[in-house]
């Protein structure tokens, strides 16, 4: 019975830590996150909603890359094979602030906190995140 690369999506058994992902990958997990699971046909035509002049060929080629590097699974059940995230979205992205904390930040969750309330934000997130810290949250 041969592996059909279902199981590549998995973690590296040599790794605890899955790549992080470049820029052009985010792209690709914002696309998935919304889709779910899709072919590469599906994750194309949702991208060039947003960017008219992307190509099939390169989002095909993406989707390749990030299963080669473990980022997502395939599902080559079907002739059209079929992608997902390996991580859900909050989880990648928890992991992805960690290492932002740890690299950036010398470890400190305020700084980085500190950091984007300085540049980052508009008063009405402003408004909302007081909200949170007086537990007024609905």
């Amino acid at each position: 019975m041969s592996n059909s690369g279902t199981n590549r999506g998995k973690k590296n058994a040599t790794k605890d830590v899955m790549p992080k992902p470049t820029a052009a990958e985010m792209e690709i997990f914002k696309l998935l996150w919304v889709l779910g699971s899709a072919t590469a046909k599906q994750v194309h035509e949702a991208g060039a909603k947003e960017r008219p002049e992307l190509a099939y060929a390169s989002v095909l080629r993406m989707l390749q890359v990030m299963h080669s590097k473990g980022l997502l699974n395939r599902d080559e059940s079907q002739r059209a094979h079929v992608y997902s995230a390996v991580e859900a979205q909050d989880d990648l992205q928890t992991n992805l602030v960690k290492d932002l904390i740890h690299k950036a930040f010398s470890g400190s969750a305020k700084a980085l906190v500190l950091a984007a309330l300085r540049t980052h934000v508009s008063k009405e997130e402003r408004a909302e995140i007081q909200k949170f810290l007086h537990g007024d949250e609905e």
